[in-house]
This record gives structure tokens, sequence and C-alpha cells, in this order.
């Protein structure tokens, strides 16, 4: 199955029409030198009942642009019908707990668990004279 097709099925489902959305093409902007510059290949959409707008610039080509756009729209309706974080959200906010400072009742408990290992070894060694 075509990509585009899936992604019209997608659609479908969701309940989302090629006549609620507003599509614009603007200039990108950012690393890509003068190609990126002088072409219009950002996408902008707006879907009309829900007043998400998303922005889409991956790429040098307007057409996949477009599919990605579309792409992301569906995501973040599912994740407001269904009430459920999608997995690009979920891997955002799981690397924000790794990043995390840790509470300094934590950062106690890890110390503590070093000074136990540690004492442990020095028992280990043979007496010294």
């Amino acid at each position: 199955m075509d990509k585009w097709e899936e992604l019209k099925a997608r659609m479908e489902r969701l309940g989302l029409h090629e006549s609620d959305l507003v599509e614009k093409f603007i200039l990108g902007s950012g690393s890509g030198g003068q190609k990126i510059n002088k072409t219009s290949s950002c996408v902008y959409l707006k879907h009309l009942p829900s007043g998400i707008e998303i922005k889409c610039q991956h790429t040098r080509s307007r057409d996949l642009n477009r599919l990605y756009a579309r792409r992301e729209l569906c995501e973040r309706l599912e994740e407001k019908l269904f009430q459920e974080k999608s997995e690009k959200q979920q891997k955002i906010e799981k690397l924000r707990r790794q990043k995390r400072k840790r509470s300094r009742r934590a950062q106690e408990k890890v110390l503590q668990a070093k000074k136990k290992l540690s004492a442990k070894k020095q028992l280990r060694k043979p007496p010294s004279d």
C-alpha cells in the first residue's frame, strides 16, 4: 500500500477531510543553503474545526513535507481525541525524566549505597603490616 493511500485511510478513520484544511507553502529557513531559502517548500497546515496548526520543513521536497505535515496533524488529532500520548511524546517525556536532577533524598540513598559497597570492599583487602 502506498504511503499516501495509508495516510488517506488514516484521515478517513479520524474524520479528517481535505476541505477542512488550509494549506499554504511558505519560504523555508535554516540550514540547507540557497536552495531552501529560495523555494517555498515549507508547508503550513491548519485544521479549521480543531484549530491545530502545523508547520513542516523536514525535507527540501514540498511533496514529502505535505505528507509529513498531514501525518503530524493525524498524530495530534489522535492525541486530542483519544487522550493518549503519542509515541513521540512518550519518548520526549522519558528523556526528560532521565535527564532530570535527582532529588536530595535520592542522591543521599545513592551515596549511602556507595559507602556500604566501599566498606565491604575494604574488608576484602589483606591486612596490612
